[in-house]
Order: C-alpha cells, then sequence, then structure tokens
C-alpha cells in the first residue's frame, strides 16, 4: 500500500503552482511517464481519468463543495472482490483498465485519512498547491517541503516582525 500512498501524493503534487500560474503535469509525454510510473498505460482515457480524481481529491481534502458526490461518481463501478489464498485474502480491484490508477489513488486516500486522521493536508503556503502526508510523530508539519515552501514562510513572517518593530 506504501506504492499507492506514493501515487496518492504523485498525484495530488502533479498540479504545482509554477511562476504564479496552475501547471498541469498529467499533459501530454510527463502525463504518460507518470500512468507508466506507476503501472498504467498512459493512455488518454487513463490521463483523463487521474485528471479527474486529482480535482476531486483536491476539493475533498480542500473541504470545498459537494467533493464527496465528484469521488463517489468517479469509483462508482470499481469492485473489490476476495480470492483466498493459502496465505490468507487478497483483494482484487475490478474496474476499468483506464480507471484503475485512479480508483487506487482513491483507495489509497480513503486509507491515508483512516490510518492518519488529519496528516494528509494541503501545504500551509497559500501560494502553493502541493500536499503533504505528516508522518512525522508531533503531527505538526506543515509546509510541503521545508526547502520551499516552510523557508518562504519563515522569512516572510520574520520580515513581517522587523517591519512592525
Amino acid at each position: 500500500m506504501v506504492q499507492d500512498e506514493d501515487l496518492l501524493l504523485a498525484l495530488l503534487n502533479s498540479a504545482p503552482i509554477v511562476d504564479g500560474k496552475k501547471v498541469d503535469g498529467l499533459q501530454g509525454s510527463a502525463g504518460r511517464e507518470f500512468a507508466q510510473r506507476f503501472g498504467g498505460t498512459g493512455s488518454k482515457t487513463e490521463i483523463a481519468h487521474l485528471q479527474q480524481m486529482r480535482s476531486a481529491l483536491h476539493e475533498v481534502i480542500r473541504d470545498r463543495g459537494d467533493a464527496y458526490a465528484a469521488l463517489g461518481s468517479l469509483i462508482r463501478d470499481a469492485i473489490l472482490a476476495p480470492e483466498v489464498t493459502p496465505t490468507g485474502i487478497r483483494w482484487e480491484l475490478h474496474t476499468p483498465p483506464a480507471e484503475r490508477l485512479a480508483v487506487r489513488a482513491a483507495m489509497a486516500w480513503s486509507n491515508v485519512t483512516e490510518r492518519l486522521p488529519g496528516r494528509l493536508r494541503p501545504c500551509a503556503n497559500t501560494e502553493c498547491n502541493l500536499f503533504l502526508i505528516d508522518h512525522s510523530r508531533p503531527g505538526s508539519a506543515k509546509w510541503c517541503s521545508m526547502t520551499t515552501c516552510g523557508n518562504r514562510m519563515k522569512v516572510r513572517t520574520h520580515a513581517h516582525r522587523r517591519r512592525e518593530r
């Protein structure tokens, strides 16, 4: 399931803000490479499902509008079927091939929110469109990256305090 957590975070973070504009990291060859890296084919249909899932998950995590209905419609046809093996029960995902990666990302979101409540969140930098999964012991991580957003926010806070003095 760790690989699917990586899929989830990579999907969520595939729409960064670069030079003040939102960039879609799933377009063109980058989208094909993204899908293939996680076991997909990179077809146009698969990329479209990933883009829709990314949008729905962004809305759900940010708790906006009727996000749960949109997410539900994207996973409506997915089925988890049990397969009994000598080592126990293994759950097999049955869904159209072009929807598989997107559904896996939704399942990873559900798993993360259940295992680590409140730890999947948007970066605290309001100018950033990235997300983080906080695995720290205290659960106090705020930024997608300490070297970029964390540093920027600390510099802004420091500058603001200096101006107030």
